[in-house]
């Protein structure tokens, strides 16, 4: 028997869209600095933020993230359901420490800088289905945290190639309810992991493109949608590197991604801040939508917003023993 809500064979069509009341984001200096510093509600002056370790900070910073979001709701806390979180470092620890301090029913995510977007899409599940009123969703990244644990710590000053990415120290998080006024989450296509064989950790957008390929054109497939239907697509954190691999991949089957289709990790940082090939981690995509994307669809500018969160799903452990870097990559269709 076929689900009566189910579209071709990885996306889900929400009958009872759920509505993102309210979001919030929180992002770092860099980020303060760059072309969308504006759109976030706050920015951070040093990567610690009055804390002893990065990890703390990081988990302060998720705090805050998700507390600004309930506040914006109105809602008091008792009144959510479920918190759907996650973050970069070892066993999401800045997701799990938060939960215990917020004290939500939580569902910890890992989907690397898929997280935010894998959680809207089960979030909307839970709500589209019945099984909640009202679900907290975020995420979190920080430079110095991810770059401790995937690559080399900073303190060594290891010269960066010129493909590698720019970890965003931030959080993100919206708050989705089965009633109300706000941008409604109409789809989601769940991705498969996808793997090329890439196995360069300082080329994490050449891992993470063929998923985000993939899911984009099961996307159109499952829906019979084309990309125009979209006043904005938007991989998470691709960088330029990536986000042109995209293209090229689409273009060989016979879809040509027109000036519609951007990146997060293009869209956060300005090329003389020099991140390289841009942004990436968790909050990359987080703070984006959280901050300029929804910001502009309250404004009426952008009505149909395609989100595909992209995340390379590796670990030391996998490194360290040779492993390629596998990708996955969730679209979410927001629309006003």
């Amino acid at each position: 028997m076929t689900s009566p809500k189910k579209l071709g064979l990885q996306t889900v069509v929400f009958k009872n869209p759920p509505v993102i009341i309210a979001s919030a984001c929180i992002a770092g200096p860099k980020e303060a600095q760059g072309p969308l510093g504006h759109t976030f509600d706050k920015t951070i002056d040093d990567l610690y933020y009055n804390e002893s370790t990065w990890e703390k900070a990081e988990q302060k910073i998720f705090q805050e993230t998700l507390e600004l979001a309930i506040y914006k709701s109105g809602l008091e806390i008792e009144k959510i359901d479920y918190l759907l979180a996650g973050d970069l470092t070892n066993q999401i620890i800045a997701a799990n420490f938060t939960a215990r301090n917020i004290g939500i029913p939580f569902l910890g995510l890992y989907g690397a800088c898929s997280t935010m977007y894998e959680g809207l899409a089960l979030a909307s599940m839970l709500i589209d289905g019945g099984y909640a009123e009202y679900v907290l969703v975020g995420a979190s990244s920080h430079y110095a945290t991810a770059e401790r644990q995937f690559r080399f710590p900073i303190e060594q000053g290891v010269q960066r190639a010129m493909s590698a990415q720019w970890t965003v120290t931030g959080a993100g998080a919206m708050l989705l309810a089965a009633q109300g006024a706000g941008p409604r989450i109409t789809h989601a296509t769940v991705g498969k992991v996808i793997d090329f064989g890439e196995g360069d950790a300082s080329d994490m957008g050449a891992a993470m493109a063929p998923a985000a390929a993939d899911t984009l054109l099961k996307h159109l497939s499952d829906t019979g949608r084309t990309l125009e239907f979209y006043n904005l697509i938007a991989t998470g954190d691709l960088g330029k590197y990536g986000r042109e691999l995209v293209v090229r991949l689409a273009e060989q089957q016979g879809v040509k991604p027109s000036h519609t289709y951007q990146d997060c990790g293009v869209l956060i940082f300005a090329e003389e801040q020099d991140a390289h090939a841009g942004g990436s981690g968790c909050a990359c995509s987080a703070v984006v939508t959280c901050g300029y994307i929804l910001n502009e669809m309250n404004r009426g500018r952008i009505k149909k917003f395609l989100g595909i969160g992209t995340g390379a799903l590796l670990s030391p452990c996998s490194c360290q023993q040779g492993e390629t870097i596998p990708g996955i990559a969730h679209a979410v269709a927001i629309e006003m």
